[in-house]
């Protein structure tokens, strides 16, 4: 019989790393089964109990539940689940926990689940990755702008320990832990946070002599494996190297329980090495209209703010060489009098959807589904409609994102320093052609950094766009205020690469030496 291992997910956010390793599916057996998966935030975990229930319902029944379809396509509101299916309810409230990590309530659960979990499988995982905010650059540096912030106070800096401590008290045969880059360099107390944190890992004893072995996730002529680390460097992760339509780099830290690490080293798997773009992903979703934040919305003032925009682009932009610049706004001034959209959110499917043979595509499609989620756009102000019209036409003319050196003065922002360099990436248009640069959670604050590449739809990224170039599969919702489902979107990790890490880790502890096409 096939071996079965819990898992643990721990700082779980919406469970796009657990989503990728409970999706496994090798010859009609599941390997990994989410114990307990635990997140404080109310939206996330709101998000989080949602799909546990919905994998609970499927390995009950085979399908996805009506009700849900009928949710999910927008035709009623959010159904009573435990009316829906009492069982798998109740297993879905066992599973995804509100629990803030670090307290006496959030240990007693874990500890429990952790019992539960050695006595129902054969070995245990655990998963997950602490707050990023304390590690990252960006997080860093507003907290220094903080009155009396002191960096060796920030409990987000020591919430790894409660992974450890959790680590310890669960002994797996594996753990992977993730993070962002920004992790490698912050310090507490003049130490390196992540010289401290592979302090504690690789000291821990797991019992009967065994510790753990800390390994890189490498990619090398079209196969992962996992390796040893010469540098810090090496516990980085490039997304797009699995196929993910993204640069997304994050850290992981993969621990190999040492009885079994000599399986490990010769597991692999293989890898596409295919550059999945941004027209890849989000080229067939229905074509739509940003809104307009400040006075009169609706299709006509959109589209008269937008052709009034193009028009002055076209007078700006003067001289032979700015001929395909001004030739491209033209272009759209034109097109949008009898093309412009209409609709500010769609929901209907493209033409051939779920049929493809792509693989990430049938990863993300759901035939099951009647319809798009969450493709509702959200209101910029017209001084922005006139910044997205030039990135995303700048983009796709010159082949990369403008600069703000690169705007013309007639749609400089009101900010002192917006010549200083501060904000030379202020608007970011995301390229059709190419992979998607990190989609943050930052994308909850505005669109400036998420502009979508077809000029003629003049707006940011909805958040199913956001979710698909996140590799989420379509019939994923994220619940909440549309702001909290955008942080959920960017603070996770891509399904899609966690299910490629999933099957390493499982060659690696079950001794399989032969690659897995992905």
């Amino acid at each position: 019989m096939s071996a079965t291992f819990g898992i643990v997910d721990l700082f779980a956010g919406p469970g796009g790393l657990g989503e990728g390793f409970a999706s496994l599916v090798e010859d009609g057996h599941a390997p990994f089964r989410i114990g307990i998966s635990v997140e404080k935030e109310a939206s996330a975990h709101r998000t989080l109990m949602l799909r546990a229930f919905l994998r609970e319902y499927r390995a009950l029944h085979g399908t996805l539940p009506d009700q849900f379809i009928d949710f999910h396509a927008g035709l009623v509101s959010e159904p009573d689940w435990s009316a829906v299916d009492a069982e798998a309810w109740q297993l879905a409230i066992d599973e995804a926990r509100a629990l803030e990590l670090g307290t006496e309530a959030a240990a007693t659960a874990i500890d429990g689940a952790i019992a539960k979990l050695r006595k129902n499988h054969d070995d245990t995982i655990l998963i997950g990755g602490p707050p990023c905010q304390a590690y990252s650059l960006v997080g860093r540096a507003r907290s220094r702008g903080k009155v009396g912030y002191v960096p060796e106070e920030d409990e987000r800096h020591y919430l790894f320990r409660e992974y450890i401590r959790v680590l310890d008290r669960l002994r797996p045969a594996a753990f992977v832990m993730e993070n962002v880059k920004g992790m490698l360099s912050s310090t507490v107390e003049s130490r390196l946070v992540f010289e401290m944190l592979m302090e504690d890992l690789s000291s821990l004893c797991t019992g009967h002599g065994h510790h753990y072995e800390l390994r890189t996730v490498q990619v090398e002529d079209g196969k992962a494996s996992l390796q040893e680390a010469v540098r810090p460097s090496d516990f980085i992760v490039r997304a797009e190297e699995f196929g993910v339509p993204q640069r997304r780099h994050r850290v992981f830290i993969v621990g190999i329980r040492s009885d079994l690490s000599g399986r490990a080293a010769r597991a692999e798997i293989a890898v596409s090495g295919l550059t999945r773009t941004v027209s890849d992903m989000i080229g067939t979703m229905p074509e739509l209209r940003s809104g307009i934040s400040r006075g009169r919305d609706d299709s006509s003032a959109w589209r008269k703010e937008v052709i009034e925009a193009a028009k002055l682009l076209t007078k700006i932009h003067k001289g032979k060489e700015n001929a395909p610049l001004r030739e491209a706004f033209s272009s759209v001034a034109k097109g949008m009098k009898s093309e412009a959209q209409s609709r500010r959110t769609a929901s209907c499917q493209p033409d051939g959807y779920g049929t493809s043979n792509d693989e990430l595509l049938r990863w993300l499609e759901r035939p099951e589904l009647r319809a798009i989620a969450q493709h509702e756009t959200r209101g910029h102000m017209a001084s922005d409609l006139r910044r997205y019209l030039f990135a995303a036409v700048f983009g796709a003319v010159r082949g990369f994102s403008p600069k703000s050196a690169d705007f013309p003065l007639a749609l400089s922002p009101a900010h002192r320093n917006w010549h200083s360099g501060v904000f030379n990436d202020r608007f970011r248009v995301q390229l059709a052609d190419a992979a998607a640069t990190t989609v943050t959670s930052h994308i909850s604050k505005d669109g400036h950094y998420f502009i979508h590449p077809d000029p003629m739809q003049c707006r940011s990224l909805t958040v199913r766009e956001a979710a698909r170039l996140q590799t989420f599969p379509d019939d994923y919702l994220f619940l909440g205020s549309r702001t909290q489902q955008y942080v959920q979107v960017g603070n996770a990790v891509p399904p899609f690469l966690a299910r490629q890490i999933a099957q390493l880790i499982l060659n690696s502890i079950q001794g399989n030496t032969n690659s897995i096409s992905q």
